[in-house]
């Protein structure tokens, strides 16, 4: 049986211990897309939401969740992150909003659950300041797109590979 790595030998939580791997430069990228009904679709893109510009305050919002990550996330370490980003894509047929978040730090652990989190939390945003106009929104879709540095190296998500 697999050894887990967060649990200590009496099978209590711990925060691994990082402090002999070596500093890298560790890049992530996550996304996951949220579908909205056509009135709540054309607010957002139109800038009309009542509460303000939708992916404005989704964007700030989800760097904010990355740069949280270890509060929110019990084992996580906290990382000194050098770079965080938020992007979204529209897609008008689809009524989808897919968000985008890449982390860097030079680093002793990787940035995966810090671009997952910002992603998540861009998304959570998103659902926030519609639920007026659409309470049925779909959050979907959430993944690592790609992750780089440390001893285990690139990682490239594969669509096949989906564990569903």
């Amino acid at each position: 049986m697999e050894k887990f790595t967060h649990l200590d030998a009496q099978g209590n939580a711990l925060m691994v211990d990082v402090g002999d791997k070596k500093v890298t430069t560790r890049e992530a990228t996550a996304t996951g897309t949220i579908h909205m009904n056509k009135e709540c679709y054309k607010a957002v893109e139109a800038g009309t939401v009542k509460k303000g510009n939708v992916l404005s305050v989704a964007q700030l919002a989800g760097i904010m969740g990355a740069k949280k990550t270890s509060q929110l996330i019990p084992l996580c370490h906290i990382l000194p992150l050098t770079h965080c980003s938020v992007a979204f894509d529209l897609d008008a047929a689809k009524q989808e909003i897919t968000a985008c978040c890449r982390v860097k730090c030079d680093g002793k652990t990787g940035v995966e659950m810090e671009a997952l989190t910002g992603t998540t939390i861009a998304l959570l945003t998103i659902y926030d300041m519609c639920k007026a106009l659409d309470k049925n929104m779909l959050m979907s879709d959430i993944h690592l797109v790609e992750k780089t540095g440390g001893k285990s190296g690139r990682f490239l998500y594969v669509p096949e590979a989906k564990n569903v």
